[in-house]
């Protein structure tokens, strides 16, 4: 389970049942309100024309007692008759005062009619009034005089109310039959309305329920299985489940297709369609596992085009596509078909030849550079041809791991470039360090790769009071808690042309420590190798990187050795002088170590000369050391120059170069090289 609160749900099936309870239930509740409003207006409007007809024949009874002159007594007793004979009525004849001015009241009926609110309005209006109660309903029939009435009712004129038959009229005879045919009506209704729901419930739950229910179940059977064959059965009678099924089995297939495309390009390479670095790897490792198991060696041969990057330049990169596609076909029909062939680089492919010895690799590797040589490729631009530079490497002879192994196999490409390339290169023996180059330079490349190659900063001081006048900049690969000095890498990193990328990581962290002011207003000192002297590019770039990073360019002094400026002594020359034009400053960096160190002094103007270390560490000892510090010393200050001294390593050595008169000192006496954030 997540850690999101999952709400209850219910099921499809109950969520049908539950509308058609509830239609039902609605329904019902309508019919009963409905049908018990037309039980009462039914009633009602019989109950007022029974009421009606039952007055008028009482009015007439009366009328013709009246009109034939019989008493008080004679009409009371015909009221009397008629309530006799209509046992459920109760009559009443209300005299109005016209009559009871001209015959007098019969009974209280002017204190009736005070009373009685109902009386008294349809006395005064001369309109019939009905009345409904929950026992009967009482009806008001007003007593209009007309012309004929006047011959008797000498005081009354037409229009006026003589009287009012008060009518109280039972509705229970009337309500058994209503309710009767009511009830019976609401019975089938209901039973209709039931039958209705329940067909209702099943045909939902067999055309909607169930095909969505059966989609839910396909859905957890593909998360659980991963099995993206399957498919919703789409016989749907209702067009938007059958829709929803079909759309469903759509996005399925989609998804397939799409799981099969991203299936092979996880193990394939787009362009080549050759197996790429990742699945070579796999197969590399089953391949170890084998060997371990059965004991057969096998080879692996590293291949890497000769000169490819000149395609790309004059061609262009899409002929340069078109060469590796053309060479993914050769590199396939030249081996034998339990070999792997993979692309694992730009222009560097990998073949793996299982239970294959040295001997029989060396030809396998051979065959394949001469088939590389002699293909012609045809292209749009014509015939290209090319050659590949083959590094073969046995396992378990050259390597007892996958990393190893991989090692071994760029030594033997290093090799065979080195010995003029298209050509197979093999390890012989003694040839250990040349793999230690290789693993160093591994180490290197994961260390920049991973952001662990980092500047270290070690103070240089003033020798009159130890004030901080600058740092210098080293290089350190940090692993963990261990921090790898430059001098165990470089060397290899430069034979693998990786000392260019390590300045730049280097200066790119000085510099984003004193953009952020981390140094204070000290100075810093870069070491530059032979590669980044000569990218003048990228060397002529640097004031204005200074200056965007918001850095005085006279807050930065470039290193140089005799190593670095000899073979191009003359553009380097010029180009110091040109940067210095811009306030940065160089410094000639362990002066003394080699013959033509002084001759410098007379061609190049720098504004330091560090003294070479091995005449500082004895100084003290050492007689022939101390002549030496002094001379470099003194022709320095003639020459207007700053002088450092190099592995200050305790603190007789400080005294004797503050006497000297050296300007700056740095070592461990006075500092170890450390992290930014420990300084």
């Amino acid at each position: 389970m997540d850690d999101v609160t999952i709400k209850a749900r219910i099921s499809i099936t109950r969520v049908v049942f539950l509308l058609s309870l509830t239609a039902t239930v609605l329904a019902l509740g309508v019919v009963v309100l409905i049908s018990g409003h037309v039980r009462e207006k039914s009633v009602h409007d019989l109950a007022r024309d029974e009421a009606r007809q039952t007055s008028t024949l009482v009015f007439e009874t009366l009328y013709a007692a009246m009109r034939k002159g019989w008493s008080k007594d004679e009409i009371n007793d015909v009221i009397s008759r008629l309530q006799n004979a209509l046992p459920d009525l109760s009559i009443h004849v209300i005299r109005g005062r016209p009559v009871i001015e001209q015959f007098g009241e019969i009974g209280n009926d002017a204190a009736l009619v005070s009373i009685d609110p109902m009386l008294r309005e349809v006395f005064a209006t001369g309109k019939e009034t009905l009345l409904p109660s929950p026992t009967g309903i009482r009806y008001l029939y007003p007593l209009t005089v007309k012309e004929e009435c006047l011959a008797c009712h000498t005081a009354a004129k037409v229009g006026d109310i003589n009287g009012v038959i008060d009518i109280v009229y039972p509705v229970h005879a009337l309500k058994v039959s209503l309710d009767y045919v009511l009830n019976t009506v609401l019975a089938y209704f209901f039973a209709i309305l039931l039958l209705l729901s329940v067909a209702l419930y099943f045909k939902l739950k067999i055309f909607v329920a169930k095909p969505i229910t059966n989609m839910v179940g396909l859905m957890q059977e593909i998360i659980l299985h991963t099995d993206l064959s399957r498919r919703v059965e789409t016989n749907g009678i209702i067009s938007e489940v059958a829709d929803l099924s079909d759309y469903f089995n759509k996005l399925l297939r989609t998804v397939e297709e799409y799981q099969h495309r991203l299936e092979d390009l996880s193990i394939r390479d787009p362009l080549t369609r050759l197996y790429n670095r990742r699945k070579f790897d796999e197969f590399l490792d089953h391949e170890i596992d084998r060997t371990e198991r059965h004991g057969h060696p096998f080879c692996l041969a590293q291949i890497d085009l000769d000169d490819f990057k000149n395609i790309n330049d004059t061609f262009g990169h899409p002929i340069g596509d078109l060469v590796l596609k053309e060479l993914a076909s050769v590199l396939h029909r030249e081996v034998r078909r339990t070999d792997v062939v993979a692309r694992v680089g730009a222009d560097e492919f990998a073949v793996l030849l299982p239970e294959t010895t040295m001997e029989e690799g060396i030809a396998a590797a051979e065959k394949l550079r001469q088939a590389v040589a002699d293909c012609q490729l045809g292209l749009p631009v014509g015939g290209v041809r090319i050659t590949a530079s083959i590094g073969l490497v046995s396992y378990p002879d050259n390597a007892d791991d996958a990393q190893k192994l991989a090692i071994a196999a760029d030594v033997a490409i290093y090799k065979a470039k080195r010995s003029g390339k298209n050509q197979v290169g093999v390890i012989g023996e003694g040839e250990d360090s040349t793999v230690a180059i290789f693993s160093q330079g591994e180490m290197v490349r994961s260390a920049l790769a991973e952001g662990r190659l980092v500047p270290f900063f070690q103070p240089i001081v003033a020798a009159e009071d130890g004030a901080i006048a600058a740092y210098e900049v080293l290089a350190r690969v940090v692993d963990g808690d261990q921090a790898v000095c430059a001098g165990d890498f470089i060397e290899s990193a430069e034979e693998l042309g990786l000392a260019g990328e390590i300045d730049a990581a280097v200066f790119d962290g000085a510099l984003a420590a004193m953009a952020a002011g981390r140094l204070g207003d000290a100075k810093i000192f870069v070491n530059l190798s032979a590669k980044s002297l000569t990218d003048r590019e990228r060397m002529m770039a640097i004031p204005a990187r200074l200056r965007a990073a918001g850095v005085s360019p006279s807050r930065v002094v470039l290193e140089i050795t005799e190593r670095e400026a000899l073979p191009h002594f003359g553009d380097i020359v010029a180009m110091i002088n040109e940067l210095r034009s811009t306030g940065l400053g160089f410094a000639l960096d362990d002066f003394g170590s080699g013959f033509s160190s002084f001759l410098y002094l007379k061609y190049i103007t720098v504004d330091y000369v560090k003294i070479e270390g091995s005449f500082i560490r004895h100084v003290v000892t050492d007689e022939r050391d101390r002549i030496m510090v002094e001379h470099i010393h003194s022709m320095a200050r003639r020459f207007g120059m700053t002088t450092i001294a190099e592995f200050v390593e305790d603190e007789a050595t400080m005294v004797l170069l503050r006497k000297m008169g050296i300007n700056l000192c740095q070592g461990f006496h006075i500092a170890v090289p450390k992290p930014i954030d420990r300084l």
